[in-house]
């Protein structure tokens, strides 16, 4: 997971793809399911920055540069599908990371999911998923995937804040809801 934690130049990111798992032949191939689009935030400018398939070459070069990514699941899934690009292969052993879900995985000993972390945490949930977001794409309602897309990188940049502020995340478990130290 590899993390360096005193930079200034802090981006969160997520995207979305053309083509689910099962139709490229299963979560090994992430790099055939193209992506649709994948939105940026940039804590020292305090932006988000959009991005469609045609601009991977210009989010691949703005995560090399940053000092910290932060990303929900972003390690195996979103550098596995930018993998598919020029200059995508090896993201995770050339960038700073801060995986929530590898952190959260690697403290619990147990996944948990982006919505139940954002609901238990930050009272917010989701506003769809990601097979939503391919029925969007194919649709062609750009405005509404894009929307999703940045929803959810608002979310994971709120549970980095949170953590990173108050040391712990919330979740909800069978004795009720649960403190998750967080350490970054």
């Amino acid at each position: 997971m590899g993390s360096r934690h005193g930079g200034d130049d802090v981006v969160v990111f997520d995207l979305e793809t053309q083509f689910l798992a099962a139709e490229v032949g299963g979560w090994d191939k992430t790099a055939a399911m193209k992506v649709s689009v994948a939105v940026l935030w940039s804590e020292r400018e305090q932006t988000f920055r959009q991005y469609t398939e045609a601009q991977v070459p210009a989010l691949i070069a703005r995560l090399k540069t940053a000092d910290l990514v932060v990303g929900f699941n972003h390690v195996k899934f979103d550098y596995g599908v930018l993998a598919g690009y020029p200059g995508g292969e090896g993201l995770a052993a050339t960038t700073h990371n801060l995986d929530l879900l590898l952190a959260v995985t690697q403290t619990l000993g147990r996944r948990l999911k982006l919505e139940s972390l954002a609901t238990s945490t930050l009272n917010v949930g989701k506003s769809a998923d990601g097979l939503q977001a391919v029925a969007w794409w194919r649709e062609g309602r750009l405005g509404d995937l894009l929307a999703y897309c940045q929803q959810d990188v608002a979310v994971t940049r709120d549970l980095w804040r949170f953590g990173k502020q108050y040391g712990y995340l919330l979740y909800e478990d069978k004795q009720g809801l649960m403190r998750l130290p967080a350490s970054w």
